[in-house]
């Protein structure tokens, strides 16, 4: 790590400990056991790796949380922000306002963005980004005289969020057991798990098939009562689920075919993830909405946004009337100043091209080699995102008991040997920088494998395996 100002002089870990402990609330966090164990204390970060406050440097192979995709510590995006903040630190876009970072920004977007889409509204997450795509929809079926049309459809395991809508979209009970969600008017189907639900068919055959459950939901509903579908391109908090190469043809196809809009839920797939700008450009696909947030400033400042179709923009603007929805921060400009330059780094570094071209295949080369790991049921790859199951029996793809938290036993190790690596389930995920070298893949897998071991080894000792 860099020479830097020592976050840590003068206090100790277990100080700042006690600190997170009585006052800080954590997202998703059992806050009871947390303060059993203590938080780890993250302190800097450079390229690929972080630190912690005992001066453990680890891989981060999760970019943070799916968004430091130009690594830690760019100096060019800190003095992005830092001018932008010198020369206008806020102003709303609200009563016919807007400043030139916002405004060259959604320029900007609509430049790599799919073709077909030439605005953006501005928010501060994803998940407002996704609370924004229900009411966007709702209006433009509104203007469109079919105000009967409200309906948005997700998927079981998907993760669009954490507020009311947001989580509402999320397929995921644990989310819904708590705040009486999903809200009306909000319905899901099963996700395309190939290895779960393919049984015997191709992966060809099972991505028509699970599109085709779309179809189901809209005739059981009623077509003209179904105002869009959402998804994320590749499943990713559900534990990196990559669907078949037919399955997002064929859900366009059926979108298409009654009248129902088609979101593209980028935060985790945008800005060049999967070796694309979108992940929507790798399947092929053109919808009439994309959130984003996350990389589009590589996460070093909260912005997020809708990338809207001619479609639907096209009948928002000249229908006329206010779209009454929106946030404080919207286009901020600081925000706004630092996505402008993480733009322009992804371009004149050529780090999509990277990724396509040599990066994305070299991590699938190393990765899919632990397979052969006798924990390892499966693995998968696309782009800069990965995952693998454990399994207690590959033949049979039996998996552990749940009560052993077999994925956060994995986890430990993982942190414990220097490399982050995320635990939904029994499914373990990485999602590194966009700028890791050849050689430091190599790293990151070889302290997987090590964790592997070790993992295999407490399982043994335990009479487990």
């Amino acid at each position: 790590m860099t020479e830097a100002r020592n976050p840590m002089a003068g206090l100790t870990t277990a100080a700042v400990q006690a600190q997170d402990s009585a006052h800080y609330l954590h997202p998703f966090t059992d806050t009871k056991a947390l303060a059993e164990t203590g938080s780890r204390i993250i302190v800097r970060g450079e390229g690929i790796y972080i630190e912690d406050s005992e001066g453990h440097r680890i891989i981060d192979g999760m970019s943070g949380l799916w968004n430091v995709n130009l690594g830690h510590g760019r100096r060019e995006l800190a003095d992005a922000a830092f001018k932008q903040t010198m020369q206008l630190s806020f102003y709303n876009s609200f009563f016919q306002t807007s400043n030139v970072p916002a405004a060259q920004l959604a320029s900007e977007i609509a430049g790599v963005a799919p073709s077909h889409m030439s605005r953006v509204f501005y928010t501060n997450s994803g998940s407002e980004g996704n609370d924004t795509v229900v009411r966007m929809v709702r209006r433009y079926w509104d203007l469109m005289g079919q105000p009967q049309r409200k309906i948005l459809i997700s998927r079981h395991n998907a993760y669009h969020g954490s507020t009311m809508a947001g989580a509402s979209l999320s397929g995921m009970s644990s989310m819904h057991e708590q705040g009486g969600l999903p809200i009306p008017d909000i319905t899901h189907i099963q996700q395309p798990y190939f290895y779960e639900l393919g049984q015997d068919m191709t992966p060809e055959a099972f991505g028509l098939k699970a599109a085709g459950w779309l179809e189901e939901k809209i005739l059981e509903l009623g077509a003209d009562r179904v105002a869009a579908f959402i998804g994320e391109p590749v499943q990713g908090a559900g534990g990196v689920i990559i669907p078949p190469s037919t399955y997002w043809p064929e859900i366009q196809r059926i979108c298409r075919k009654y009248g129902v809009l088609l979101v593209s839920d980028e935060v985790i797939c945008g800005f060049g993830r999967l070796g694309t700008w979108f992940g929507c450009q790798h399947f092929g696909v053109q919808p009439d909405l994309i959130t984003f947030a996350k990389a589009v400033t590589s996460g070093y400042f909260p912005l997020g946004g809708v990338i809207v179709g001619d479609k639907v923009g096209d009948v928002l603007v000249e229908k006329g009337g206010d779209f009454n929805h929106g946030f404080t921060n919207a286009g901020h400009p600081v925000g706004c100043a630092v996505a402008l330059e993480t733009i322009r780094l992804l371009k004149e570094e050529h780090v999509i091209e990277y990724v396509h071209d040599t990066l994305a295949l070299h991590l699938a080369s190393r990765f899919n080699a632990l397979a052969d790991h006798p924990l390892v049921g499966v693995t998968e790859t696309l782009g800069m995102v990965a995952g693998l199951v454990l399994v207690k029996d590959k033949a049979t793809r039996k998996h552990f008991d749940e009560s052993l938290s077999v994925g956060m036993i994995c986890r430990k190790h993982c942190f414990a040997s220097g490399v982050v690596m995320r635990a939904v389930g029994d499914r373990m995920i990485i999602a590194p920088p966009l700028v890791m070298s050849l050689a430091q893949v190599d790293e990151m897998v070889a302290l997987i494998r090590k964790s592997l071991d070790l993992t295999y080894a407490e399982l043994q000792a335990g009479g487990h395996v």
